[in-house]
């Protein structure tokens, strides 16, 4: 390719970015995503005027690279196992121009991407990496190497990166402002920091640097033959016996940490059987009916649900039964779509009766006298006399919700009228494993 040709090349890409149609539909995507203000606290909503008043500047700009993305605003989010989790904000103004760059970009470096990487990319999710977990679990690929990499959103060197970024993008403006949003600083309690090093989580763009990085591993991984599935940074490999997947842990780690320069957490990095992993939410077990590895909810991913459960249904909570069934559905929807594809027919039914115990311990307190409970218990079909010993038994709320005349009285018939989801039926709805 002559001078010429590579000059028109390296115009036309950041002229994509800047085109009008690819401008649109990055707007309308931070529309869409909503979302926090950053540092500046212009709103989503305020976008579209701002981008009335200077979007011409800002192409300009972006074309001479002098644009200077702002610094993001820094949130911390608590993790599951303890620590936080560090998010950076970006400005609305800068989330759209990311997400511009990031819709011109995505096509490229799809192209170069592994077939086992399944995290942030288009038409690919969670479920399907499991999937292909276990189909390789089956092959006997019984032993795991789990890596757990350490803060990897943050550590991620940008010289590394930007090696790997230039080897295939080479228009100066494009690799110029992806650089200025690695450097461009995070406001932590009013105080300017830099950011030498990390990509942010929370920038529309972070995903796809993150897979860049990442996928110098996979290539790794496929050179030597290895099978594996990754998901972001959560990455297992499976292997035919527990000597290579020793070897392979130390092999992959040293790889990860000289030629990439980041960490593996060694505390939470191990070997093991699938039934001792936890990927991506699910756990492992051996079905020896079906002779097959098959996925489940983990149990963490249960308390997990259990939790939020009990977070709706307490009865101190001041809000309407039909708005707690509301949140409800909104919990139980979600979290099936995500662990449809596992087995889960007896812990959806455990889950609905202890949701339906809770609800009753609402209803009973909501009706609030023992006049009152009688009258409504009479009211749902149990007898005069039944429902007044209930109501001034004077038992425990949740002896009596636990048994006896609430358990007649509010059927999983009636909870279902009042609009409550059966875990359950919406499972058998839509599960894949059934």
């Amino acid at each position: 390719m002559d001078a010429g040709s590579q000059s028109d090349t390296k115009q036309s890409l950041m002229e994509q970015i800047l085109s009008r149609d690819n401008l649109n539909a990055a707007y309308l995507q931070v529309v869409r995503n909503k979302g926090a203000a950053g540092i500046d606290g212009m709103t989503v909503e305020e976008l579209g005027a701002y981008l009335s008043e200077n979007g011409e500047n800002i192409r300009e700009q972006l074309r001479t690279r002098k644009y200077k993305p702002q610094p993001v605003r820094r949130v911390e989010i608590p993790k599951e196992g303890g620590g936080v989790r560090k998010l950076g904000v970006p400005t609305v103004a800068d989330r759209f121009i990311q997400q511009a760059v990031s819709q011109v970009l995505t096509p490229i470096f799809e192209e170069q991407f592994h077939e086992h990487s399944y995290g942030f990319r288009p038409n690919r999710c969670a479920q399907q990496a499991v999937l292909k977990a276990l189909e390789m679990m089956n092959d006997g690929h019984n032993w795991i190497v789990d890596i757990d990499l350490a803060k990897f959103f943050d550590t991620v060197d940008h010289d590394r990166l930007m090696t790997i970024f230039g080897r295939t993008i080479k228009d100066g403006a494009v690799v110029s402002v992806v650089r200025k949003f690695l450097v461009s600083g995070v406001m932590v309690d009013d105080e300017y920091e830099d950011t030498v090093v990390g990509t942010p989580q929370g920038g529309n763009i972070s995903p796809l640097l993150a897979n860049i990085m990442l996928n110098e591993l996979d290539k790794e991984m496929e050179q030597r033959g290895l099978d594996f599935v990754r998901y972001a940074d959560d990455l297992i490999i499976m292997l035919g016996s527990r000597q290579a997947a020793n070897r392979v842990m130390k092999s992959i780690t040293r790889f990860i940490e000289e030629k990439l320069g980041l960490t593996v957490n060694a505390e939470k990095s191990r070997v093991d059987k699938p039934k001792g992993i936890k990927y991506l939410g699910f756990g492992f077990y051996y079905d020896s009916f079906a002779k097959a590895y098959k996925a489940r909810p983990h149990a963490k991913s249960v308390e997990k649900f259990k939790a939020a459960m009990r977070k709706l249904t307490r009865r101190s909570w001041g809000v309407s039964n039909a708005y707690k069934v509301q949140k409800l559905n909104r919990l139980i929807r979600g979290w099936v779509n995500y662990f449809k594809i596992g087995s889960m027919k007896r812990l959806s039914r455990r889950l609905d009766e202890n949701i339906r115990y809770r609800l009753r311990m609402c209803i009973w307190k909501h009706w609030k006298t023992p006049q009152n409970r009688a009258k409504s218990l009479i009211k749902l079909g149990i007898s005069r006399k039944y429902a007044w010993s209930t109501a001034y038994t004077g038992a425990r709320i949740a002896y009596i919700c636990q048994r006896g005349a609430m358990n007649i009285a509010v059927t999983k018939e009636k909870l279902t009228r009042f609009g409550l989801v059966s875990m359950l039926d919406y499972y058998t709805e839509r599960c894949v494993t059934c």
